[in-house]
């Protein structure tokens, strides 16, 4: 369904990303930010399904201001690897390439963000810094930018069983959390969803922390906070 195109950026370099198309004509256009493993099989499956469910959905590869074709597994290597991009791909960069892919699917309609992991807090500083609607799956780097006001309406999803994200960092969340003075009362909304389940519940190349039923209801209240928000319900 999909195809890996060339983006430019706010440096001097291009960055691939990975874009599915829907058929016929699309709701909105959707973001799809990575785990820290890269744009890998996994990611693309994720977009190609926002994609049949009616989105243009790209999904940059962050990690080519490094190192091209980053497609990580799950292994300790894989993870080490991981780890170590990431703290080479600060925040800020990220931000800038959502609004890059953003603009390169403007024609989509509206534009939305969704992200996993540490895309999770990617996508949430999206609806912060860029005003784009947006959906955070278990971000564990949320809380250090709580003190930031949204400035576009966004929901959350946190497994109840996830170490990395305790009890209390899923409270901050609920009382830290709060919109721009300007955003007007139709984009105020923010929910936050947790499910008895572990952290990358949505990712169904895992096994052991995939939790289909958890995965469905969360992707249920995802589309329909995009069909809100971006249109074409």
């Amino acid at each position: 369904m999909g195809e890996t195109i060339q983006i430019g950026t706010t440096r001097t370099q291009c960055i691939s990303a990975y874009v599915a198309k829907p058929e016929g004509a699309p709701k909105g256009g959707l973001v799809v930010v990575q785990e820290i493993f890269g744009v890998n099989a996994h990611m693309r499956s994720v977009a190609d399904r926002f994609a049949e469910r009616g989105y243009v959905a790209i999904a940059p590869a962050f990690f080519e201001h490094i190192e091209h074709r980053v497609e990580l597994e799950y292994d300790q290597a894989s993870w080490t690897r991981a780890r170590e991009l990431v703290a080479q791909t600060p925040f800020e960069r990220a931000i800038e390439d959502v609004a890059s892919a953003a603009a390169s699917i403007a024609s989509a309609g509206r534009i939305g963000v969704v992200g996993y992991c540490w895309g999770g807090t990617v996508a949430m500083l999206s609806a912060m810094r860029l005003g784009l609607p947006a959906v955070s799956y278990y971000g564990a780097r949320n809380v250090n930018f709580l003190h930031e006001p949204l400035r576009a309406p966004a929901i959350f999803h946190f497994g109840e069983r996830d170490h990395s994200i305790p009890p209390e960092a899923i409270v901050r969340h609920r009382a830290e959390l709060h919109f721009a003075p300007d955003v007007p009362p139709a984009q105020r909304e923010l929910e936050i969803y947790t499910y008895p389940a572990d952290h990358a519940f949505n990712r169904d190349a895992t096994a052991s922390s995939y939790d289909a039923a958890s995965a469905t209801l969360a992707l249920e209240r995802t589309l329909a906070f995009f069909a809100r928000h971006l249109g074409g319900a």
